[in-house]
């Protein structure tokens, strides 16, 4: 007798049976305001080092330290939080991450000098590498059949994060000064914590560690909150290992010794998550996620960069761009704002693409569109062709880290999803690092041409590694287990 006959639902099953509705909409805002408070992070390194700097007279290498730093927290977060999300549980993961990023983002303020400052946003840095769990979380209360547009709409909290922390320092920067823009830009991290409570497990992670009954659950909840109805039936993990899965509890199925203390286990579950990562049936996934989100964080967090540098004049450099009288005065706020808003027509186009033409062809599209808005930046502009490019520039770089974010945690299985995206996006954070050398250093040393056609170079190559996925993940179920 089949899994029909006996009435067996799968959770993929349950989750199309419920439909997205009002809990997922409450998922999807707080999971929402983790992106949220990490976009308002990351924008501040566009407005504070020049503060910083003129006020305590720090070289230019000081001044790309204060980014580079968050970065290489980042890049070690992303590890760290990945693992004790799939080993604690994703509520474990986000609380954590929450106390970590307010906690050093308010002290921050407080800073008496550079050092501390330092030390202080590389701890912000750590908090804000988890901020993976809430994609992954997120998506693991999504239907698969509209997946890809709700986790485009998810990625829009990014785009008003930063669009809202543009605004907040171009009215508090004049009128106060940077320790108040690090004050506020850390509330909404305070309101992830405040809102903990009420935030609940995935159900896809507790399936996987044999927790149906808590599972189901959580599943009954939102069939009352969505007032709709879940399959007729019982829950189980998956038609291909249900029968294995409801004879033995599931681990990620890692034969451990009985002898070994709980946190032993955890330990070791959480080190085999890790090298999961390079079997022979994900080793090739894991390589290309690597560089092509190191192509895109590098892109992306440079263009950021660049728009301080280029259409503002910052450098001394460029007497044609300086000498307009468009980008005098609050010109750095205004340009931030600009190119913040631009993220928003990408978000909206590979919205449109996303479950319609795939994943791999969507980035390919939109990070080709990147490419040629760049392109003419190889020589110097005008201040309004330059701000017009790098707003295209920046719509579609978006776009196709937002994507590259969705496909990551699509392309690994639930016991390995959050340290799988976490370890990619760790070293994507690795691009964010050295991205300031080229959009600070080069151009500071009036280099525009050479740091244009490095970033020009990535984009081509993060272009290939597309091509060579094995896969799209438009429409699939999301795995449990790595086959």
């Amino acid at each position: 007798m089949d899994n029909e006959q006996v009435g067996l639902y799968t959770l993929d099953e349950a989750l199309e049976s419920l439909g997205f509705g009002k809990f997922q909409a409450f998922v999807l805002a707080y999971a929402g305001l983790g992106w949220f408070a990490e976009a308002m992070e990351i924008m501040i390194l566009s407005f504070i080092g020049q503060a910083v700097k003129s006020e305590w007279g720090l070289s230019s290498s000081q001044e790309s330290l204060l980014s580079t730093i968050v970065f290489a927290g980042m890049v070690i977060g992303a590890y760290g939080w990945g693992t004790i999300s799939d080993t604690y549980g994703r509520r474990t993961g986000f609380l954590t991450i929450s106390i970590v990023t307010s906690g050093a983002g308010f002290l921050s303020t407080f800073s008496p000098n550079y050092l501390s400052l330092v030390i202080l946003r590389g701890f912000v840095g750590f908090g804000l590498g988890g901020t993976s769990v809430f994609l992954s979380w997120f998506l693991e209360f999504v239907p698969a059949s509209s997946r890809g547009m709700w986790m485009i709409v998810f990625s829009t909290f990014w785009t008003f994060g930063s669009i809202f922390e543009a605004t907040l320092v171009w009215i508090v920067m004049a009128k106060l000064n940077w320790r108040w823009v690090l004050a506020l830009s850390s509330v909404p991290s305070f309101a992830l914590l405040f809102l903990y409570g009420v935030a609940p497990e995935s159900p896809r992670y507790l399936c996987m560690k044999g927790r149906t009954g808590d599972a189901l659950r959580i599943l009954e909840k939102i069939a009352s909150v969505n007032r709709t109805k879940l399959p007729g039936g019982v829950l189980i993990s998956s038609r291909s290992t249900d029968k294995a899965e409801e004879s033995t509890p599931s681990e990620d199925r890692i034969p451990l010794l009985p002898s070994l203390s709980k946190s032993s286990m955890q330990s070791k579950l959480g080190l085999a998550s890790f090298f999961m990562l390079f079997s022979s049936k994900l080793i090739k996934t894991t390589a290309l996620l690597w560089v092509l989100l190191f192509g895109d964080s590098f892109s992306y967090y440079g263009i950021i960069l660049l728009t301080s540098k280029l259409s503002s004049g910052e450098s001394g450099c460029f007497p044609t761009i300086q000498s307009s009288g468009y980008l005098l005065g609050d010109s750095l706020y205004v340009n931030a704002f600009i190119t913040s808003i631009a993220e928003l027509p990408g978000l909206f186009l590979s919205a449109l693409l996303v479950d319609r033409v795939g994943r791999k062809q969507t980035m390919s599209i939109m990070f080709g569109l990147a490419f040629i808005f760049l392109l003419p930046l190889l020589t110097r502009q005008s201040a309004v062709l330059t701000t017009c490019l790098l707003f295209g520039a920046r719509m579609n770089a978006m776009a196709t880290f937002t994507v590259a974010s969705i496909y990551a945690p699509e392309l690994y299985p639930t016991s390995v999803r959050t340290t799988g995206a976490g370890v990619a996006s760790a070293v994507g954070r690795i691009g964010g690092m050295v991205c300031p050398l080229v959009s600070v250093a080069l151009v500071n040393a009036c280099h525009q041409t050479e740091a244009i056609a490095i970033y020009l170079a990535v984009i081509v190559v993060s272009l290939v590694c597309i091509q060579l996925f094995p896969y799209d993940t438009k429409g699939r179920e999301l795995s449990d287990t790595a086959c």
